[in-house]
C-alpha cells in the first residue's frame, strides 16, 4: 500500500494512538544513544525536489521505503534508537510506518528550524546521560549498523564524527558532549552545510573524525543511483 492510501487508511480507521515512549525525563539507560530525524511520508511535504522528477506520491513511497531500510539497518543493541519525527500531529502515522520495524522510541522534533531541532535532541540525550551521541537522517540508505559502530567508537578518541554527503550536506553527526554553537549560522539545504560544520567545529576547537561519504537521496538520479527507483 503506498503511503497516500496508508494514510487515508489509518486516518479513516481514527484507531487511538498509543502513548509515545516514556518522558525523557527518564534515564535511557545507554551510552550510546543514536537519533534518527524523519518526517512523516506524506505525499507533497517530502522529497519535493525527487516530487519534481516523479511525482509526489511516488517521491513520498521512496521516502517511505528508505526510512524503513534506514531504521532497519542501524538497529542495534550497542545503542539506543530514538526516533525524532516531525510533525508532531502525525505521531500515530509515524508509528505505524517505522514501530514494526526496530525498537524505537519516538518523540517529537521540538524546535523551528534544524540548528534548533538538532540543539534540543543532543541536549536532551546528554542529559539523559548519554556520553556518545549519534544523529542521522532518512536520506541516505547507505548508512549502516556498521558505520554507526564506526561513529560510536570514533567519539572515544575525538570531539565529534561528521558523515559528509555528496551534495555537501552530511548524513550523520556524532558528538560527545553537547555544543550549541555548533549549529549557529549553517545555511541549511545549501551545498556548503558539511563545511561549515567543519568551520564551525574548529573555531570551537573540537577535533573532528570524518567518515566515508555517502550520497543522500535527492533527485530520481540519487533514488535510481540507490536502486529506490528502476532505471
Amino acid at each position: 500500500m503506498s503511503p497516500v492510501s496508508r494514510l487515508d487508511a489509518w486516518r479513516a480507521c481514527a484507531v487511538p494512538s498509543r502513548p509515545l515512549s516514556p518522558p525523557l525525563d527518564r534515564p535511557l539507560g545507554s551510552v550510546r544513544i543514536l537519533g534518527i530525524f524523519a518526517k512523516a511520508p506524506i505525499p507533497g511535504r517530502v522529497k519535493t525536489r525527487l516530487a519534481d522528477d516523479v511525482g509526489p506520491s511516488a517521491a513520498a513511497e521512496v521516502y517511505w521505503q528508505m526510512g524503513i531500510k534506514i531504521v532497519a539497518a542501524t538497529a542495534g543493541s550497542s545503542h539506543r534508537s530514538v526516533l525524532w519525527f516531525t510533525p508532531p500531529e502525525e505521531a500515530a502515522y509515524v508509528r505505524e510506518w517505522l514501530d514494526r520495524v526496530a525498537h524505537l522510541e519516538f518523540r517529537p522534533q521540538v524546535g523551528r528550524d534544524l540548528s534548533a531541532r538538532l540543539t534540543h535532541a543532543f541536549a536532551r540525550h546528554f542529559a539523559d546521560g548519554a556520553r556518545r551521541v549519534v544523529i542521522i537522517g532518512t536520506d541516505c540508505p547507505g548508512v549502516s549498523r556498521h558505520l554507526i559502530h564506526q561513529a560510536f567508537t570514533a567519539l572515544g578518541r575525538r570531539d565529534m564524527v561528521l558523515g559528509p554527503a555528496l551534495d555537501g550536506g552530511y548524513y550523520l553527526i556524532g558528538l560527545a558532549a553537547p555544543h550549541a554553537a555548533l549549529f549557529r549560522g549553517i545555511s541549511w539545504s545549501t551545498g556548503s552545510v558539511a563545511a561549515q560544520t567543519r568551520t564551525r567545529a574548529d573555531a570551537l576547537g573540537l577535533s573532528c573524525h570524518l567518515l566515508r561519504p555517502l550520497r543522500d537521496v535527492d533527485t530520481a538520479r540519487d533514488a535510481r543511483a540507490v536502486g529506490l527507483l528502476r532505471p
